[in-house]
C-alpha cells in the first residue's frame, strides 16, 4: 500500500510529459470539430449505403458548430459480402461471415483535390439456423452493427487527419 502512492505519482509525472493531447481539444472551436462540421456525405448506393451514410451523418452532426457551410465531401464506396464458412455433410451452411468494407475519400470542395483516401471495414459472424427468417434477421442485424462500426472508423480517421493538419500548420 505504501508503494502504490509513489508509483501512481511517478506514472502521472511521466505521462504528463509525453505530449499526448485530446483529439477533440479546443471544444467547438477546435480544428477537429470545425473540420467534422464542414463535411457533407455524398449519397451511397444501396441499403448498406443508406445505413452507413445515416451513421456518418449522425456522427458528423454531433460535431456541428453552428451550421457551417460544407467545405469537404466524404465519398464512400462499399463492398458488402456474405460468405459461408461451416458446411454440414448435406452441404448446408451453418455459419456465415458478413464483411463490410468502405473505401472513402475526403474531397476539398474548393479545389476538388482528394485530401484523404483510405479504407475501413469490419466483419461479423452469423449463425445459420433452420429458420430462414431468423437467418435473414441476423444478417440484417449484423449489417446494421457493421454500418455503425465502419462509420466510427471513418470519422475517427478523418478526425485524426484534421488534427494532424492542424499540427502541421
Amino acid at each position: 500500500m505504501r508503494l502504490v502512492a509513489p508509483l501512481a505519482l511517478a506514472a502521472g509525472l511521466l505521462l504528463s510529459g509525453c505530449g499526448m493531447r485530446p483529439l477533440y481539444g479546443g471544444g467547438p472551436q477546435g480544428a477537429v470539430r470545425q473540420t467534422l462540421a464542414a463535411i457533407e456525405v455524398a449519397p451511397i448506393e444501396g441499403q448498406n449505403g443508406w445505413l452507413v451514410s445515416n451513421a456518418l451523418r449522425d456522427r458528423l452532426v454531433g460535431a456541428d458548430v453552428g451550421g457551417a457551410a460544407a467545405r469537404y465531401r466524404l465519398q464512400v464506396a462499399l463492398d458488402d459480402e456474405i460468405i459461408g464458412l461451416g458446411v454440414r455433410r448435406n452441404d448446408t451452411i451453418t455459419r456465415e461471415r458478413r464483411t463490410l468494407r468502405a473505401r472513402y475519400q475526403l474531397v476539398d470542395l474548393t479545389s476538388g483535390g482528394v485530401l484523404l483516401d483510405a479504407t475501413a471495414g469490419s466483419d461479423a459472424g452469423i449463425d445459420v439456423v433452420s429458420s430462414e427468417y431468423a437467418t435473414i434477421a441476423a444478417e440484417q442485424s449484423a449489417l446494421e452493427r457493421l454500418a455503425g462500426i465502419v462509420a466510427d472508423r471513418i470519422v475517427a480517421r478523418v478526425a485524426l487527419y484534421a488534427e494532424r493538419q492542424q499540427a502541421a500548420e
